[in-house]
């Protein structure tokens, strides 16, 4: 029986928008994987708890505040002091291009904006994945 990947979905802070969180949550879904959508104005705690206690295989963040750069630090430092730093974090939402290398400073996996394709995120979360279970293999 193959298990099937389990993806945290989830919107941080005060961005009340939530469509594209749903369509990539269906999109997921429809690959296959097992979805938890956390719904709206989750605090950075919420979300890690939430990632821990769903044993999420990955972290999915929708940010179109522009409060990303704060949001995703505190996931990210959350993660590490539960000792989730090998739980890939990606981001979509009007990220400014400028901030991009700082993100990915942070550990942020990837990164999409308007316009990427939900088969391009598949795509990531696939390859994403099969690459951590290969280093884990090792």
């Amino acid at each position: 029986m193959e298990i099937k990947p389990r993806i945290l979905i989830a919107k941080p802070g005060l961005d009340g928008h939530d469509r594209g969180a749903k369509v990539v949550a269906r999109a997921l879904r429809d690959a296959g994987m097992e979805v938890i959508y956390t719904g709206l104005r989750q605090t950075p705690e919420m979300i890690v708890e939430s990632a821990l206690q769903e044993d999420a295989d990955a972290i999915g963040l929708s940010i179109l505040s522009g409060a990303h750069l704060p949001l995703v630090a505190r996931i990210m430092e959350l993660l590490t002091e539960n000792e989730m730093d090998d739980v890939p974090v990606f981001l979509g939402g009007i990220i400014p291009p400028d901030d991009i290398p700082t993100l990915q400073g942070m550990g942020v996996a990837g990164i999409f904006g308007p316009g990427a394709s939900t088969q391009e995120i598949v795509h990531f979360i696939n390859d994403t994945l099969a690459a951590a279970q290969g280093d884990r293999a090792v």
